[in-house]
């Protein structure tokens, strides 16, 4: 292909460029200069070398361990994943996508996206009417150092653009999601807002002042008004350059996320229905900004009104080979298959008679969730303590298990004899030692005769 073509002759040409320097440095004799030095050298060199060396190690790793004790994050870790990453593994598809349809952006995009390690909690809490109550109680703090930081990366990426420094308010948000100090972040919106209406400032207090999810919803409301208002305005100007055409970009990005919220506030405040009616006409709206993982808000929210048909209809869209998988996803079928024969499953029966057909699809949605992510199950069974979860998660991770049980524990409790049908998946195939370990069946040993076991 043409691009093909492109890169070897960018690489034909980088190469003829080393060969001609060689060239040239054989000719000028360095190498014959770099080789009668170091002939020069004495024992006593490399013994200081050695030693400067030894300090410099040990100074890095005296630093490295009094920031981890400090901030619950490797500091090299931190640099490389914040800076480095972007160098070396960035991928900027700006060349392909000018030249490529509109189909093949959303799967390049979607291909970039699978590849991240680190997501954010499309559940996560407020801090101010959520997080701060752990706060005020134990007086420790719910949240990492590492992970603030990337919310505060994903705070600049979504609210602001470089076009920021022609409005006040908008210049001094920009300032205030950078701000690590809570404190210094909430008297900066209120600043902004001294000056102009401004929606991101609305959305700072909303999330991180507000002490109920009242509040929190009220000042979304405030947020929405201004933000619709700015999102018309940029809509009309997105084709008359790159600056407006980031703006539009920012302000789509400033809307949806205060309707996600706001949806969330009303499922938090028991208006369910509302909060279903809500994600999706978000979801028909902007049907491309797959980012915000808003169809597992949705998810959750449908589980809660025991409407399983339409989850199925969420999970037959989006369980899909193309799209990241997740905990939500997996366990979700897999709940979905269990509740159709858990109420009546019994070992001793199975054992006598063998699987149905309906109770294999379960134990093959059961072992593809816990495959997917062996963590959940624990915390489902509750053999291990939950804890708040975080605003980012690693897919496959604890984080991510934390997570997926702390809004849908009671999903599977309500559902009757599944998490039974659970434990007797994971116990006999994931933990105990046997020959089935990685086989189709769902039951321990003792309970499962060699017929069962495929």
């Amino acid at each position: 292909s043409a691009e093909h073509q492109r890169r070897y002759r960018v690489i034909g040409s980088d190469v003829w460029l080393v060969v001609c320097l060689l060239s040239k440095l054989v000719s000028s004799g360095v190498f014959s200069a770099v080789s009668m030095f170091l002939n020069t050298l004495t024992p006593k060199f490399y013994v200081a070398l050695t030693g400067t060396s030894s300090l410099i190690s040990g100074l890095i790793l005296i630093f490295e361990w009094w920031y981890f004790r400090k901030y619950g994050t490797s500091f090299i870790e931190q640099v490389s994943v914040s800076h480095l990453r972007p160098l070396l593994g960035g991928v900027d598809n700006s060349s392909a996508s000018s030249s490529s349809s509109s189909n093949g952006d959303t799967d390049s995009s979607r291909q970039s996206v699978s590849e991240c390690k680190v997501w954010r909690n499309p559940l996560n809490l407020f801090r101010g009417a959520e997080y701060n109550r752990y706060t005020w109680v134990t007086g420790r703090e719910p949240l990492t150092y590492y992970d603030m930081n990337l919310s505060a990366q994903d705070h600049q990426t979504f609210f602001t653009c470089d076009s920021d420094h022609l409005r006040p308010a908008d210049a001094i948000m920009q300032k205030a999601w950078r701000e690590r100090n809570p404190q210094a972040r909430i008297t900066a919106a209120h600043e902004a807002l001294d000056l102009e209406d401004c929606a991101t400032a609305y959305i700072l207090l909303a999330e991180e002042e507000a002490t109920t999810i009242v509040e929190a919803e009220k000042l979304f409301k405030q947020a929405l008004k201004i933000g619709e208002s700015c999102y018309r305005r940029s809509q009309q100007l997105q084709h008359h350059g790159a600056q407006y055409e980031a703006q539009h970009r920012r302000d789509t990005n400033v809307l949806v996320y205060i309707k996600r919220r706001l949806a969330m506030c009303s499922r938090k405040l028991g208006r369910t229905r509302e909060a279903v009616k809500m994600m999706r006409d978000l979801m028909k709206e902007f049907p491309l900004l797959s980012m915000f993982n808003i169809h597992e808000n949705l998810l959750e929210s449908l589980l809660e009104l025991q409407n399983y048909a339409d989850v199925q209809a969420v999970l037959a869209k989006y369980d899909d080979i193309s799209l990241p998988k997740s905990a939500t996803i997996c366990y979700t079928a897999a709940l979905l298959k269990a509740r159709a024969v858990s109420d009546k499953f019994s070992p001793e029966a199975a054992s006598r008679r063998g699987l149905s057909t309906a109770e294999m699809n379960a134990v093959e949605a059961i072992h593809r969730a816990v495959e997917f992510n062996p963590h959940v199950p624990k915390y489902l069974l509750e053999m291990k303590s939950l804890i708040l979860p975080p605003e980012h998660i690693l897919k496959r991770g604890d984080s991510e298990a934390i997570a997926y049980t702390f809004f849908h524990l009671q999903h599977w409790k309500r559902v009757e004899g599944a998490l039974n049908l659970l434990h007797c998946t994971w116990e006999g195939n994931f933990v105990a030692p046997s020959d089935s370990r990685f086989s189709n069946s769902c039951i321990s040993d003792k309970y499962c005769p060699p017929n069962i076991l495929v």
